[in-house]
């Protein structure tokens, strides 16, 4: 077992020496002096945990998300910010409500990136929010894969029935889970403070590094026609999406 983990810092290490340019199996095992089969699979370990990506079919391997995340290295949300930002800008200037990008942290869902529109009403939410509390973390948390989903459930828990009554069981939250994952995005109404949320997905290299989402006036949304809203919001996590390649 130590042998193992050795070996996966070896090879963390040997990708982080140069993190933006791909490595190929044999750039990695080969200076090691791995069996390219013993390398291969502590490296299929690593993607499926996002401390390894692999860049298309034998492009190679980088850095992944949670390893940059470790540190705080600023490096891989760089990326992202600028793939988000000019889209953002435009989505808000479309829909003329607030919009924020957000990552996974821990069990907290953490705005990295906000545009604001011109209404005299506003919503505003917090930088930082529990996961089951807003739409754009709920978002992540059902694109999580399975193991990592059960891994996380397990770890942090259930909802509260106060935060997601829809989903304080086991059943019910898989349910809403799977809701979300086949219609592409969460949405949370919060009857209290009369406010919708709205989140889709922005991918790098098919995996779900971040979520998009709009915040607005139950009222406004209830004026609003929620389909072209919907794929306004899609529309321009997909160009996001497509800069991240």
């Amino acid at each position: 077992m130590i042998q193992v983990v050795n070996r996966a810092l070896d090879i963390l290490e040997q990708i982080a020496a140069d993190p933006e340019k791909p490595k190929s199996l044999s750039d990695i095992a080969d200076p090691l002096g791995l069996n390219h089969g013993t390398c291969a699979n502590i490296l299929k370990t690593l993607v499926s945990r996002n401390y390894v990506e692999q860049v298309g079919t034998k492009k190679g391997y980088i850095l992944g998300a949670k390893s940059y995340s470790l540190t705080g290295n600023d490096a891989y949300r760089k990326d992202l910010l600028d793939a988000a930002r000019e889209e953002m800008d435009l989505l808000t200037r479309k829909v003329n409500e607030n919009c924020l990008l957000a990552i996974l942290k821990g069990n907290m869902r953490q705005v990295v990136l906000r545009t604001y529109a011109e209404q005299d009403l506003q919503v505003r939410t917090a930088d930082e929010k529990h996961v089951y509390d807003s739409a754009s973390g709920r978002l992540l948390v059902a694109t999580l894969s399975d193991v990592d989903l059960e891994r996380f459930v397990r770890k942090f828990g259930l909802p509260s029935s106060e935060v997601w009554p829809e989903a304080d069981t086991d059943e019910k939250f898989q349910t809403c889970i799977n809701v979300i994952r086949s219609q592409g995005y969460a949405l949370q109404a919060l009857s209290k403070r009369q406010i919708i949320g709205l989140a889709v997905a922005v991918y790098k290299h098919k995996n779900v590094v971040a979520s998009l989402s709009i915040y607005l006036p139950e009222y406004r949304y209830s004026m609003a026609e929620k389909t072209d809203l919907i794929q306004l919001l899609q529309k321009t996590a997909n160009h996001i999406s497509g800069r991240l390649l």
